[in-house]
């Protein structure tokens, strides 16, 4: 201290001190200035972030979004970027929205929330539909078949000829589809259906136009489902099958427009 008053009871001591206070000053300043500019720099830096490319509605399973194409990527400087922003989509696997979100709205944690289970909605999109088949055991494979199996539906209606005569028919009516829920054989609660047999619902993912055709197969006709291998199954389009083919190999009448048998060529 007494140095400093001997440096400022001279003319020299005071320039000296002066000199140092200003240089002090520059230098505080410019680092300051540079802390300034890198925060500038920091904010102003791209961040990849995930936004909403059409409306996505309250409830809308997270797994859906990228399958049907509702998200894209983009980025924004890091000033803009919102409060727990997506940026990496896979996060969104059992979440759903809580809310709307609007096209243009960055895609944030808060706008989803875990879902306690899978619903069946959460597996389909567009023009796809869950419909629950009842099925006897043998007819529904129930018991083998299992949850995530794909399988082809098979549908028999009874029909009559141009001379009224009754006859079967059997056809391959989709094949490769999805079963959502399939139950446990010999499940508590199952339906008796018609005979005093047991059936029980076997859910199967299908169109909306596949849906309507297994409704009336199940309601007019007889529904069988057979199971497709895990891997490296393949398809052909077999003929529909009758009697008279399977027994003797004759090509089976065509169906007229009320659903009987034509004459034969």
């Amino acid at each position: 201290m007494q140095q400093v008053q001997k440096l400022l009871s001279t003319r020299g001591g005071t320039i000296a001190i002066s000199v140092f206070a200003a240089l002090l000053a520059a230098v505080i300043f410019l680092v300051y200035l540079r802390r300034y500019q890198s925060s500038i720099d920091e904010s102003a830096q791209p961040m990849t972030v995930f936004v909403a490319k059409s409306l996505i509605e309250k409830g809308t399973p997270g797994a859906v979004l990228g399958s049907e194409d509702l998200y894209e990527r983009t980025t924004v400087p890091r000033e803009d970027l919102h409060e727990g922003a997506i940026a990496d989509p896979s996060i969104l696997k059992g979440r759903v929205a809580v809310e709307d979100i609007l096209p243009g709205d960055q895609l944030t944690t808060g706008d989803f929330t875990a879902t306690a289970a899978e619903r069946l909605t959460h597996k389909l999109t567009e023009y796809e539909r869950g419909i629950a088949v009842p099925l006897d055991a043998a007819h529904g494979l129930i018991g083998h078949v299992e949850t995530g199996d794909h399988v082809d539906v098979l549908a028999g209606f009874n029909v009559e000829d141009g001379t009224g005569r009754a006859g079967a028919v059997l056809r391959v009516l989709m094949q490769d589809i999805l079963v959502l829920d399939a139950p446990q054989e010999g499940g508590a609660g199952s339906p008796v259906g018609a005979g005093g047999t047991k059936t029980s619902n076997v859910v199967l993912r299908m169109t909306d136009e596949q849906a309507a055709q297994l409704a009336f197969t199940s309601d007019n006709g007889k529904v069988w489902i057979i199971v497709r291998p895990k891997a490296g199954a393949e398809s052909n389009l077999p003929s529909n099958v009758t009697v008279e083919r399977l027994l003797v190999g004759v090509k089976p009448l065509p169906l007229d427009a009320n659903g009987s048998k034509g004459v034969r060529p």
